[in-house]
């Protein structure tokens, strides 16, 4: 099903409970139920809306934060909850059933800019994209923006950061996201078949998948969005309401996913973070030592910027708004925005 190169919308609190809780079924609700934003005994509970499937190193620093127990240093229970992409995520966010999730920069920036939905960035966590296209070496190589034209890409969701960062690799070289038509798809390896059948010219995957594919077919090919698209960043976001009405549970967070991040950073073998992360999950890329080492050394990098001397997780100001710029020179956000005003550093540990 094609989807369009940019998506926008309006929404009522009601109408997205509804619309929410039936794409997600009785597992959502039960996970964020009266708890989700609230206190239980003598410590916090809360939900993380994941656009992510959990079995995927992408999400290594919630993983993480629960299996070594960073999250319960700081006083907070954590449920990480997959929901249906980044609009799902960004709906169940807005319509209050949970307070925290982690999108794309692009995602939250269109959403504000266009329809000024009262959503807040409080804690940039990749300072690149996290993305790679995969594509046939033999079928149809994609290696620069023109030999996406005519073609069909998947995406995993509709509208979602994947789709839009699709539009900006053609539109940063004077060419119309329209040209490339999407289709919605799977983010496993097994999505490959489709690829080499020729019915998808190639798909979006984290890059652990990427590695993973690479290593098994040498017919995959990796292209890296980054080489086009600046505004792909990874941010933890919440709404205005959630920032004034659950503080504490938003400071417990970020403080959990802030020593998540420290560990790994200096666990230089990441023999540690691999073997606490398996003693609590199991899934193919965290289970191949090879493959969970070169993916968590590339995902490292991108949340350090490759410079460990950096403040983890804190948005720089003059990054995130050329970020917009590069949005609104590409027509995928409208103008005149101050997006100055739509991150948050507060929330933040001090260190």
């Amino acid at each position: 099903m094609p989807v369009n190169a940019f998506t926008s919308f309006s929404l009522d609190r009601r109408s997205l409970f509804l619309l929410t809780a039936a794409a997600a079924g009785s597992s959502l609700l039960a996970a964020c139920g009266s708890d989700a934003a609230g206190t239980s005994g003598d410590g916090m509970k809360t939900t993380f809306l994941s656009y992510l499937p959990l079995e995927t190193l992408s999400l290594t620093p919630e993983l993480l934060a629960v299996a070594g127990g960073h999250f319960t240093k700081h006083g907070l229970e954590v449920t990480l909850q997959p929901v249906k992409g980044s609009p799902q995520a960004m709906q169940t966010l807005l319509a209050g059933i949970s307070p925290i999730t982690r999108l794309g920069q692009i995602d939250v920036m269109t959403a504000i800019a266009d329809t000024a939905q009262p959503l807040v960035s409080i804690g940039t966590l990749t300072r690149g994209s996290s993305l790679r296209f995969v594509y046939s070496k033999k079928k149809h190589p994609l290696e620069k923006p023109e030999d996406f034209v005519g073609q069909t890409m998947g995406v995993p969701s509709e509208g979602g950061t994947s789709d839009k960062v699709v539009s900006l690799v053609l539109a940063s070289s004077g060419l119309d996201p329209k040209q490339t038509k999407r289709q919605v798809v799977g983010l496993t390896p097994g999505t490959f078949d489709l690829v080499q059948q020729g019915r998808i010219a190639g798909y979006v995957v984290s890059i652990d998948t990427a590695n993973i594919l690479a290593a098994q077919n040498p017919d995959a090919g990796i292209f890296d969005p980054a080489q086009y698209v600046k505004s792909d960043s990874q941010v933890y976001v919440t709404t205005k309401d959630a920032t004034k009405k659950d503080t504490g549970i938003l400071k417990a967070f970020m403080a959990g996913i802030h020593d998540a991040l420290a560990a790994i950073v200096a666990d230089e073998s990441l023999d540690e973070t691999i073997k606490q992360l398996r003693g609590k999950y199991s899934f193919a890329t965290l289970d191949d030592d090879k493959i969970a080492k070169a993916s968590l050394t590339m995902m490292r990098k991108l949340w350090t910027g490759g410079d460990p001397s950096k403040p983890l997780l804190v948005t720089d100001e003059s990054a995130w708004t050329a970020g917009y710029k590069e949005l609104t020179d590409a027509g995928a956000a409208k103008s005149g925005g101050t997006a100055g005003t739509w991150f948050d550093n507060s929330l933040l540990p001090k260190t």
